[in-house]
């Protein structure tokens, strides 16, 4: 992959909504009307070796394995058209949701994808995770989406989905600093 790479696909096929990778650029004026917006930015530690380790984690679906979020896919990173399920909850409740990554990015100071929801997700839009090098060595996540409910019971859930959404966002940014701060092992 080349250092500076950014792609999107031909991903839109199969998506339950429109704007297909309106997460990439972060910009919510390209977001689809009538959908609830979400932007969580969270520190993971500075420095290119921290962006890296970043960077992997999210790319390789290891930050929301960490989570205890199941990624059910056959490619072992987010590029563009590859489907994945995401397992949450537990046993009988656990929730799956299918999506399809729509845009990657593994650059020089921004790596992260965004996917896509697909038929039999319980909400309708697109979620973003990217980790980010400032120009002062701060090393970020942003955990960005649009979404609204689909199905009745995330209806009926209300303002708990956004609550969860919100929380879930922050709980990533969490195990992302903790799997970076591993990855560069003890310090002396």
């Amino acid at each position: 992959m080349d250092a500076n790479d950014d792609r999107t696909g031909d991903t839109a096929a199969g998506l339950t909504y429109t704007g297909a990778g309106a997460t990439r650029e972060g910009d919510p004026s390209g977001y689809p009307p009538g959908f609830g917006l979400l932007r969580v930015r969270t520190r993971v530690g500075a420095g290119r070796e921290v962006f890296r380790a970043a960077g992997r984690a999210v790319l390789t679906w290891r930050m929301h394995r960490a989570m205890g979020v199941e990624m059910a896919t056959a490619s072992p990173r987010a590029e563009p058209g590859v489907r994945v399920v995401v397992g949450l909850g537990a046993g009988r409740l656990r929730i799956h949701a299918p999506c399809r990554v729509v845009w990657a990015a593994d650059g020089e100071r921004r790596a992260g994808f965004g996917y896509g929801t697909l038929p039999g997700h319980p909400e309708r839009g697109e979620e973003a995770f990217a980790v980010e090098l400032d120009e002062d060595g701060a090393v970020w996540l942003e955990v960005r989406a649009f979404s609204r409910p689909e199905v009745w019971w995330a209806r009926a859930a209300g303002p708990l989905v956004p609550l969860f959404q919100r929380l879930y966002a922050r709980r990533c940014g969490a195990v992302l600093r903790r799997l970076s701060r591993a990855s560069r092992g003890p310090r002396a």
